[in-house]
């Protein structure tokens, strides 16, 4: 099915063309959602809100860009504002509300794993993804569309709004801060 077909199919509320854009890109959408969130459960259901909007909001699509662009910039602002909700909810819970009576934690953050990783290499993506995940939000955005999605400067900077040049800025950043990161780890 031609991106032209899917959309028609879509623009009509045809099932069929809804089944073909989740089979087309479900992959894409939640390995971008697990490398920005690093937690597969919020991946999944930010994968399924996005479809959701997608959905919804297809006769608004004004094919300025390809549909994987703007499939790609809804899952990037889905998985920002989630993150941002969380800092939010983090910053005005109560740390007490972590812990047990005997100060054991009652939470312990999932085990990281992405699924494009070979057994071999689990230990040393999950070191480099928990340094990722300390970038500023428009480095670690730009490196996880460019590194572990393979997109192109010109497809990053559509889905941030932004020029070549700029994600380019972005990912020399991100790797000057990475390196600098992996320099203080440990021996």
């Amino acid at each position: 099915m031609t991106e032209q077909e899917l959309l028609y199919g879509l623009r009509n509320g045809e099932e069929l063309a809804f089944k073909e854009l989740v089979h087309q890109f479900q992959l894409s959408v939640f390995n971008t959602s697990l490398g920005l969130l690093q937690h597969s459960a919020d991946a999944e259901d930010i994968a399924q809100e996005v479809f959701i909007q997608v959905y919804r909001s297809i006769k608004k699509f004004k094919e300025e860009a390809k549909l994987s662009t703007w499939i790609y910039k809804i899952t990037v602002t889905k998985c920002l504002n989630h993150l941002r909700s969380k800092k939010r909810k983090k910053r005005f819970g109560f740390i007490s509300s972590l812990f047990g009576n005997d100060n054991t934690p009652l939470y312990e953050p999932e085990e990281f794993n992405h699924p494009g990783i070979q057994l071999d290499k689990k230990e040393e993506a999950a070191i480099l993804f928990k340094l990722v995940d300390q970038l500023p939000e428009n480095q670690r955005t730009a490196f996880i569309l460019n590194k572990v999605e393979e997109l192109s400067y010109r497809e990053i900077a559509a889905i941030l709004n932004t020029s070549e040049p700029a994600v380019d800025a972005l990912l020399q950043r991100a790797k000057q801060n990475l390196r600098k990161k992996i320099n203080e780890l440990p021996p």
